[in-house]
């Protein structure tokens, strides 16, 4: 079992359009060579790890400045809890209505060896993607590991 833990934000914004009440997520989709071409379970919570001297909510975020190089919004904080992956790693997140252009993001960039064992170390993007989502497509979109806080999400909006 791993001590790793994860924190991070899901933006939420109310369109007054659509079946489903007229809400939507902002999801990025994971940047990389291993997340090239995968859509369905490719997109996720802006999120990322923190060390015990950090609080989740202060590394939720300071995750969505990395991930998004954006600053992260204001507003009431709403817990969404966390969730235990299969991993051991403990993820806790933050749902914040605000609404925010996909367009402005400046992504967070890490290193990997690609090709694998080439010797050759490249940047990637840690984010390629950021986009809105009603809720039925973002359950198509979505990690399923992260689709407990829409769920909660949802559930927190409808009542």
């Amino acid at each position: 079992m791993t001590n790793k833990r994860s924190a991070g934000l899901l933006l939420f914004r109310r369109t007054g359009r659509g079946s489903d009440g007229g809400v939507e997520v902002l999801l990025g989709h994971m940047g990389g060579p291993l997340w090239a071409g995968r859509d369905a379970g490719g997109w996720a919570i802006p999120k990322g790890e923190y060390a015990p001297d950090e609080t989740p909510r202060d590394a939720a975020r300071r995750e969505f400045t990395e991930e998004l190089g954006l600053p992260p919004p204001e507003g009431e904080y709403l817990s969404l809890g966390e969730v235990r992956l299969s991993s051991g790693k403990l993820v806790t997140i933050w749902a914040v209505e605000a609404d925010l252009d996909p367009g402005l993001m400046v992504p967070g960039t890490f290193t990997m060896e690609w090709p694998p064992h080439s010797g050759t170390v490249r940047e990637f993007p840690e984010l390629d993607q950021v986009a809105w989502f009603a809720p039925a497509m973002a359950e198509t979109k979505l990690m399923p590991s992260q689709m407990p806080f829409l769920e909660r999400l949802l559930g927190l909006l409808k009542g």
